[in-house]
């Protein structure tokens, strides 16, 4: 075994004479710190900062994701979509299986088991808005248009200009990479990767805390127990672990096998309650609500007309997920980079936008078709399915072999937090190994005992002071720190187009 000394050095090794990483948890420290000493006064002031950022740039969110959704379709079928990231003779250097599997174990993983049944019968019960379509399909249609097109093009962008800057350009895995000749100033563009590490370890702890609340929940649900603060902490460390280990053995051999079983367990729950529901009910619904928000996509962006919800609903739902997205698409959008080597452009952006974008309409259509068919059976309805952390768990109790299907979830909510911190830790090791593409083990290393210990304490001061919810803090901190990146996209949108349009390819 090694003896703690050595330990202790290879853990020290990453901050030689390196500023970015030293920066970055010096300002997380800085932060933790007065949230802990002023946990009231924070939580306050980051809920006010956060319904500030979407009243005042909640519409500047929508117009901005209908245009990534538009820029991207408009590249990916111009001749620009014949542009390889990498050699010209180059095959692409993961499968379309491993490649989908690796993408959206990241990119969605545990909120589409988190939102599954509640998202679609919340719809139901509160229309966002009157219209002539059936309830059941308006519920879906809006459901498709918080998790299809405009997330993923969120995150096709940042893989776009990334993996342009990546594999053509031959520039570092950073985001400043993208605009560093035409911003030469390095202040501003250490700044820029720093805003990209604080948001991406902020929205890495508000997802292993939630995910480890819905599994404690789904547990106690499962077993009519009370599994308190000692099993979530456990839960906790254990993701981080695997997840660890995960990230060591790196993409192939650690990344790229998780993510193919998730996907497999995933398939197979998904098959199981489709055949044992009203088969020609889901596909039913699933093609006209699909057909809906493809002719309603554009309208729906704008909330134009009859189409918009109002501010109430848009605060709490779709400005909230689209700064969700935002916060998210640093990371995502450079791990889907870092594994879309040999692939076109074309490839990677239809690729992400249509793939994941059509599975996970299947996946709603058929959790949430089956549940209005529950509660139409029941007669009434008393918000079985409100409670957002054990809501698929009720609703698989409705199946055969319930018992078996709950503790599969759990299995499957597990390993997709697994994918979700091990590609994180990934990205951030590459962004403080100095933008390598293979970083060292020693920053795998230290970011994932950082990101434990920064989920741990989380927890525990969640659990210190009751009256002040620091998980929904931390998820409405990522809605204050996705509006730099808002328009950080536009000045970085420009720069790429202005280098593909003189031909830098």
């Amino acid at each position: 075994m090694p003896r703690p000394n050595s330990i202790v050095i290879e853990l020290l090794k990453p901050f030689k004479k390196n500023y970015l990483l030293t920066l970055s948890l010096g300002v997380l420290f800085l932060f933790s710190a007065i949230v802990f000493l002023a946990t009231e006064a924070s939580y306050n002031a980051i809920e006010s900062a956060s319904v500030w950022v979407r009243n005042y740039f909640g519409y500047f969110y929508l117009y901005l994701g209908l245009g990534c959704v538009l820029l991207l379709l408009i590249v990916a079928l111009s001749p620009l979509g014949k542009i390889k990231l990498g050699k010209e003779n180059q095959s692409p250097e993961h499968s379309l299986w491993a490649w989908t599997a690796m993408l959206y174990s990241a990119g969605m993983g545990a909120g589409i088991l988190l939102r599954a049944v509640q998202e679609p019968v919340f719809m139901l019960q509160n229309p966002p808005y009157p219209s002539d379509l059936g309830p059941e399909i308006l519920a879906l249609e809006f459901t498709f248009y918080q998790w299809g097109f405009t997330p993923w093009a969120f995150y096709g962008l940042f893989a776009m200009v990334i993996g342009y800057a990546l594999f053509v350009r031959k520039k570092k895995v950073l985001v400043s990479s993208a605009i560093e000749d035409t911003i030469p100033n390095t202040v501003a563009r250490k700044g820029i990767d720093i805003i990209t590490i604080l948001t991406t370890v902020f929205g890495l702890i508000a997802a292993i805390g939630l995910g480890t609340a819905q599994i404690n929940g789904g547990l106690n649900h499962l077993f009519s127990s009370s599994f308190g603060l000692a099993t979530t902490l456990f839960l906790a460390m254990l993701i981080s672990a695997i997840a660890f280990f995960s990230v060591w053995r790196g993409v192939d051999r650690g990344i790229k096998v998780i993510s193919k079983f998730n996907i497999v367990i995933t398939l197979l729950l998904l098959f199981f309650v489709f055949i044992t529901s009203d088969l020609g009910g889901i596909l039913n619904n699933l093609a006209r609500a699909t057909l809906r928000y493809v002719l309603d996509f554009i309208p729906m962006s704008l909330a134009w007309g009859k189409y918009n919800p109002g501010i109430a609903f848009l605060t709490d739902w779709t400005f909230y997920y689209w700064a969700f997205w935002l916060a998210w698409a640093p990371f995502t959008g450079i791990f889907i980079a870092r594994i879309s080597k040999g692939r076109t452009l074309r490839q990677l952006l239809l690729g992400v936008l249509i793939i994941p974008s059509l599975g996970t309409f299947f996946w709603f259509s058929v959790f949430g078709t089956s549940a209005f068919q529950l509660i139409e059976s029941w007669g009434t309805y008393s918000n079985e399915f409100g409670n957002v952390f054990s809501s698929i768990f009720v609703f698989l109790e409705n199946y055969p072999m319930a018992s078996f299907l709950n503790l599969t979830t759990v299995l499957l909510l597990i390993s997709f937090l697994v994918t979700s911190v091990d590609s994180a830790v990934f990205v951030l090791s590459m962004f403080t190994d100095r933008g390598k593409r293979t970083p060292r083990k020693s920053h795998r290393l230290l970011w994932s005992i950082f990101i434990l210990l920064a989920t741990l304490a989380l927890i525990l001061l969640g659990n210190a002071k009751p009256e002040i919810d620091v998980l929904v803090a931390v998820q409405k901190l990522l809605i204050i720190t996705s509006l730099p990146f808002a328009f950080f996209m536009v000045v970085m949108t420009g720069v790429f187009l202005k280098e593909i349009w003189r031909g830098d390819y």
